[in-house]
């Protein structure tokens, strides 16, 4: 016999509050914490509910294990609405500190190679909305283009465009083709980008039937461009990105915040 966990006696009862832990370092939540305190100072915000320690702390849960503001809000003591308006604040806070696409191509130049490929922010949507859902991965969701170090380190995160938005047109409407070209940086991405030109290269299209050099270059370029998936590794390791439940226009946001908490230097 099953036992539904929701049943018109407990639907609607409060939440229990419960202790756990949140598995990033310390320094991080410090960290936050510190850009929020300067937000404060510079703004003169009269006291809050919640210090910059556990406001950065409410943050980092809710990125990081994507509780919904309602689990956030009984764990912190404090109403839903006042969570998300501090979940709010923090991503702004974190997003204005994330790079631009050439600062964060500093000091590489002719001779050097990144790794270029999207990836799929999964959302909530129905059939209808059609300019979210992507062919590729069979799914609604906002498209965001990644660069990489050889080493698969991420440089730099796209903001997000709808899922249907084609890897190729993504890269050219973010200026990444046009970046890479004007400091003669080599990219090297999947088949989604072949036509780019430039200074990107693509694998070898049936490739199985070309001569053997044709074969071994695909092979070459596979194992190049692998690391590139730690990206995506390190992206995906913040849960809410694994299945966005926020307004799309948000996501490009928390992407953007995700990437200066990957980058952040607790020496600050």
């Amino acid at each position: 016999m099953v036992v539904p966990l929701i049943t018109p006696a407990t639907e609607g009862a409060l939440v229990v509050p419960y202790p756990a832990a949140l598995d990033v370092p310390h320094e991080l939540v410090e960290h936050v914490a510190w850009l929020l305190h300067e937000r404060r100072r510079v703004r003169s915000t009269r006291r809050r509910r919640l210090g910059c320690f556990k406001q950065a702390l409410l943050t980092l849960v809710h990125l990081r294990k994507n509780e919904t503001f309602s689990q956030l809000g009984a764990g912190f003591g404090i109403p839903q609405a006042t969570t998300w308006r501090y979940v709010d604040e923090t991503l702004d806070v974190l997003a204005d500190w994330t790079p631009g696409l050439y600062e964060a191509l500093t000091g590489l130049g002719e001779g050097d190679h990144v790794i270029v490929d999207g990836t799929l922010i999964p959302i909530d949507r129905i059939a209808a909305d059609e300019r979210y859902y992507s062919m590729k991965h069979r799914r609604h969701g906002m498209n965001v283009q990644v660069i990489a170090r050889p080493d698969g380190i991420h440089l730099w995160f796209s903001r997000a465009t709808p899922g249907r938005t084609h890897y190729l047109t993504a890269a050219r409407a973010h200026g990444i083709i046009q970046a890479c070209l004007t400091r003669q940086i080599l990219v090297l991405t999947d088949r989604a980008y072949q036509g780019a030109g430039a200074t990107v290269r693509t694998p070898y299209k049936n490739h199985r039937e070309q001569p053997e050099h044709y074969q071994q270059f695909n092979r070459d370029h596979t194992r190049l461009r692998a690391p590139g998936e730690r990206a995506f590794a390190q992206l995906k390791s913040w849960r809410i990105l694994r299945r966005a439940r926020c307004s799309t226009r948000r996501i490009g946001t928390i992407v953007q915040a995700v990437h200066t908490l990957l980058t952040c230097n607790y020496s600050g």
